[in-house]
């Protein structure tokens, strides 16, 4: 049994930095959170020994009763460095490879794990090296040197404790941006800067939207409760209460700005055109009246919500389902599939619009204005990949990208039953759109996936 996991984070610091840290074993927990203890038993060379303990409890306790001394097993002096860590009948191995990426560096770990043990070592250590590793990826540039460029504005992200708040987070700090993150509570895995607000009123905390420096302020909002709940009266309330009033906080706080944001990310969803059927999305496209109440009566509040804002220019980025191996929804779509249950939802006929997290962070760095390539007009962006698929198609490529058969349909009535035990909205998987983007066509940008297979390929190798 095999499980390996390569991410590869960009990092604003030069690689001789990162090196001074990354050679340093006994610093990896200063950087890794899932990493309690580290060290070698001598200086660093192939085949050093030493150890290191997992930060979970119980893995912790279990590995520093049973496990043997790790090997140093790779070693490029500046360059790679490689740990393995042995058990009865496999063992981890951790590797880094650095490498210069214009002023900076490119950090890019592998995890791997074999043996009859791989199940419990990754629940135990290797799950949370690989989906926090971007987040380490920025204490260990800053343990390293890294510091924000004043030049550039510095970015707020609302809400940005969430997958996709953290990716771009990371993806603003690698190209030199201040980065600040107001979030409801602290997170203490969370690499940035954290600033406590309620969501609702303004308080001391619009104190991080002010700025004397000429680069000024933009603004991320991607604030709001995730959107996998029943649809019951409550839960659209509360769907819709947590996007607006956090909005209206939001435009309060930057109308007693003495001037005004440089940019406003508007987060919403192309779900806002409920299920178009046939029809071919873009941002001109009206929207229904009155939409499904979970959809279009969630979104165009929370966009209505921005009336009044305080910045020379403001996106409403209308996302699609956007695909990373951490993003819930592929990540529920990929449990089904490997369980035997990849056939297709419904009909099968319902169109999925979806867009890769590479190209979704490109499309906000550009929508931020921050992309001088890719001019953006103030209004609604549709962030969705050039070429949406039917859920029949999405299915097929799913067990074709994780090497699974052929499985039965899933009729629509089973979902609705199996919606109610697992306290989500069958909508979700009964309804689409066909979205693209003629904004981003007639600004030139360059899809990196504009296609599913690309995109699959990536996240599944």
């Amino acid at each position: 049994m095999i499980w390996s996991r390569t991410t590869t984070a960009h990092l604003p610091v030069t690689p001789e930095a990162v090196w001074s840290v990354l050679s340093d074993l006994s610093r990896w927990p200063e950087w890794e959170p899932a990493i309690a203890t580290a060290q070698l038993d001598g200086p660093l060379a192939r085949e050093a020994t030493g150890s290191y303990a997992p930060s979970r409890g119980w893995s912790r306790a279990l590995h520093e009763r049973t496990a043997p001394p790790l090997r140093v097993t790779g070693h490029d002096e500046g360059r790679r460095l490689e740990i393995t860590q042995p058990n009865p009948v496999g063992g981890m191995r951790v590797e880094w490879t650095l490498v210069p990426e214009g002023q900076g560096a490119q950090l890019t770990q592998t995890v791997e794990i074999t043996g009859g043990l791989t199940p419990a070592v990754v629940l135990g250590v290797g799950a949370d090296l690989d989906r926090g590793f971007l987040d380490a990826g920025v204490r260990l540039a800053r343990l390293a040197g890294a510091t924000p460029d004043p030049t550039l504005p510095r970015v707020v992200i609302a809400g940005g404790s969430g997958s996709l708040g953290r990716l771009l987070g990371a993806r603003l700090f690698a190209r030199g941006h201040d980065v600040r993150v107001l979030t409801r509570h602290r997170d203490p895995r969370l690499p940035f800067d954290q600033v406590i607000w309620d969501g609702r009123s303004v308080g001391d905390w619009a104190d991080v939207l002010q700025s004397d420096d000429e680069a000024g302020v933009a603004l991320v909002n991607l604030a709001g409760k995730l959107v996998d709940v029943r649809p019951t009266d409550a839960n659209i309330a509360e769907l819709r209460s947590s996007r607006v009033d956090s909005t209206r906080a939001l435009v309060a706080a930057s109308q007693g700005l003495g001037r005004p944001l440089v940019s406003w990310v508007q987060a919403s969803t192309t779900a806002i055109w409920s299920d178009a059927h046939e029809l071919r999305v873009t941002e001109t496209t009206p929207v229904p009246e009155p939409g499904l109440p979970q959809m279009t009566g969630v979104a165009r509040p929370w966009e209505d919500a921005t009336e009044g804002a305080n910045s020379e220019h403001l996106v409403l980025l209308r996302t699609s389902i956007v695909l990373d191996r951490q993003a819930p929804a592929l990540q529920m779509l990929a449990r089904l599939t490997r369980a035997g249950l990849g056939g297709r939802v419904g009909s099968g006929y319902q169109w999925f619009s979806w867009i890769h997290h590479e190209d979704w962070l490109r499309v906000a760095v550009a929508a931020l204005g921050l992309d001088p390539q890719v001019r953006i007009p103030d209004g609604p962006l549709i962030a969705a990949a050039p070429h949406p698929l039917r859920n029949a198609d999405l299915m097929a490529a799913l067990r074709r990208h994780l090497h699974r058969p052929a499985a039965p349909p899933t009729p629509a009535a089973m979902l609705h039953v199996g919606a109610v035990a697992l306290r989500s909205d069958p909508a979700l998987g009964l309804t689409g759109r066909h979205c693209t983007s003629t904004v981003l066509r007639d600004a030139g940008f360059d899809f990196v996936h504009p296609d599913l297979d690309s995109a699959l390929t990536e996240i599944y190798g």
